[in-house]
């Protein structure tokens, strides 16, 4: 199946379509476009090994010719250059094959990162809050990378190696039909042995990369929460806990190694070799070869060193290739509810919502709300109060389809939600939570970050409103600061403000404000109260806020209590009215 045809939040356009119905055709769906190195591949493999036998076949007819009653010298020259030139154009096409699986593997690897990248971006919320960073980052990152080993050096050496066992199959019966024997028992044997030894790998190579996606969680989780485990002492728990996970990916491995080292292949080299070599030193004692073809077949026969070596650790590199891309195919098929509606409608909105007998549950069951109804005029300011835990985010995220409702409808100006293309309705919807996310990226561009195109002017204009401008000034490169990750540089008063004015910038219809000015000082709540009135003036906007002064001023005020409306009205009104909304004035 196609892998737009699978649901997104956004479905980015991509030239190629790859297979996501299983591993090996996701696989061949990627190598399908350079089915031209593919090509290269191959012919190099084959010039090689064919080359590879001219050595020991133009050796044997050196010894026949040294060996006649009259040694034949003049032979010698001949056969030398001719051994010298077959092995430089045997080392061209062995760079040609070596080369054309390395471009391969990268493009491959570039290919894959952006497919899983263009993926990720389009999962929807309730995916990201579900699976794991650490694990995704795995899959992202080391995952990809084993594909890229899994065909330099994996299916490159495969290759070689098979076109190797080939060889004397095909080369030896020039001397005695019976010499075919040896090679060809040994090749049904070793694909044998090697189809059991790949049936024993496979579930190894997938505890391999399973323990250390769940390392990486871990150690993701770690750093991101550093503070709070300083905070309480608990380094040595958590080293100790990195270290049991740790240890589980060494298990594996030295599971794998263990398999590896019980690998038959090198026994059954051996006795190819014997075996070969008795067999060639009767047919010689029978009369029915000559030294020279006894020389140059057991030169053949040691041409099956070479897919010996290669395959105890080859073959293991395509398992674990095959096991990160099962793990890379399950992240980009886990589907998601929400789709892009791309055809949906588009128009400038007014700012109209309404909520019909919404219920919304997490896919894990928790019921979140419960029969939401209310309309909101275009303009209007609504603030939402209850306890923590009783829905005010959660309804908020349903605006803008950051969730979907498990029951009901939200409409915007009188347009259910999910008929609204979703681009369309985001981009007009902005969102500013309390634990602000800033990219560690200068100040100017964290602002400009939803008008990527906007000018200095309606930045610092946006800077202004949101009471930024005069602490960026502070800085010694301004607008131009480089913040870190998260904007840990800045107070949270600062971070949020930041995050206003990105708001400000983008001048969406609908404002929603998750308890956004939660971190800046009384000094600064004045000036800040003054630039979300302007901000909310013409714009539909949502306030989620503990603060009675924000609260007061609201057209509308919504009380939440554990996920269902208790009361709604104005704030005279609810104080009447209320004895829910009034308790959180007294308490």
């Amino acid at each position: 199946m196609s892998s737009l045809s699978i649901p997104a939040e956004f479905t980015l356009h991509r030239t190629n379509k790859f297979e996501h119905s299983s591993p090996l055709r996701w696989i061949l769906s990627h190598v399908r476009p350079y089915w031209l190195i593919m090509i290269m591949l191959i012919v190099g493999a084959i010039g090689n090994a064919v080359l590879a036998v001219v050595v020991p076949v133009l050796t044997g007819d050196a010894f026949n010719a040294m060996l006649k009653p009259t040694p034949d010298t003049s032979v010698l020259l001949p056969l030398a250059i001719t051994i010298g030139i077959s092995q430089i154009i045997r080392g061209v096409l062995q760079f040609g094959r070596n080369f054309g699986a390395e471009l391969m593997a990268q493009k491959m690897e570039r290919d894959i990162r952006d497919e899983l990248y263009l993926s990720l971006l389009g999962k929807s919320m309730t995916f990201h809050n579900l699976q794991p960073v650490g694990d995704t980052m795995a899959r992202s990152t080391n995952d990809v990378r084993e594909v890229n080993y899994m065909f330099s050096p994996g299916v490159n050496l495969v290759v070689g190696s098979f076109m190797f066992i080939l060889m004397p199959i095909f080369f030896a019966p020039r001397y005695h039909i019976s010499l075919i024997a040896t090679p060809l028992v040994f090749t049904v044997i070793y694909f044998i042995a090697l189809a059991r030894y790949l049936k024993q790998l496979s579930p190894i190579t997938d505890d391999v990369r399973e323990s250390f996606g769940k390392m990486n969680t871990h150690l993701s989780e770690s750093l991101d929460g550093v503070e709070i485990m300083k905070g309480a002492a608990q380094e040595d728990a958590e080293v100790n806990r990195f270290g049991i996970n740790a240890n589980e990916v060494r298990n594996a491995f030295v599971q794998q190694g263990d398999l590896e080292a019980k690998y038959i292949a090198m026994l059954l080299l051996g006795m190819a070799y014997a075996t070969g070599l008795v067999h060639a030193l009767f047919l010689f004692r029978a009369g029915l070869i000559d030294v020279g073809a006894v020389i140059a077949y057991f030169g053949m026969l040691q041409l099956l060193g070479f897919p010996t070596f290669t395959s105890t650790w080859a073959y293991s590199q395509i398992s674990l290739g095959f096991s990160s891309a099962r793990r890379i195919l399950e992240l980009i098929n886990s589907e998601t509810k929400l789709d892009q509606n791309a055809s949906g409608r588009t128009s400038e909105m007014r700012g109209e919502i309404e909520f019909r007998r919404v219920s919304f549950s997490y896919p894990n069951g928790e019921s979140v709300l419960k029969d939401i109804s209310f309309k909101v005029k275009p303009g209007q300011t609504v603030a939402i109060v209850g306890q923590t835990g009783a829905g005010k985010t959660s309804l908020a995220k349903l605006i803008n389809r950051t969730y979907d409702i498990s029951s009901g409808q939200v409409l915007v100006d009188g347009v259910d939600v999910r008929e609204w293309n979703l681009a369309s309705l985001r981009e007009q919807i902005s969102i500013i939570e309390q634990d602000i996310f800033l990219f560690s990226r200068s100040l100017s561009d964290n602002i400009a970050f939803g008008k990527p195109g906007a000018t200095k002017d309606e930045i610092m204009s946006a800077s202004i409103a949101a009471q930024a401008h005069d602490f960026i000034l502070d800085f010694d490169q301004t607008y131009a600061t480089t913040v870190g990750e998260r904007g840990v540089m800045l107070s949270g008063g600062q971070r949020q403000r930041i995050a206003l004015a990105r708001a400000f910038l983008t001048d969406p219809r609908v404002l929603v404000l998750d308890d956004s000015t939660s971190a800046i000082d009384s000094a600064t709540e004045d000036k800040i109260q003054r630039a979300i009135s302007n901000a909310a003036r013409g714009r539909t906007t949502f306030i989620i806020t503990h603060r009675l002064s924000q609260i007061r001023w609201a057209d509308l005020i919504i009380v939440l209590r554990k996920g269902q409306i208790v009361a709604i009205g104005a704030h005279d009104e609810l104080m009447k009215t209320s004895e829910a909304y009034s308790r959180i004035f007294r308490e």
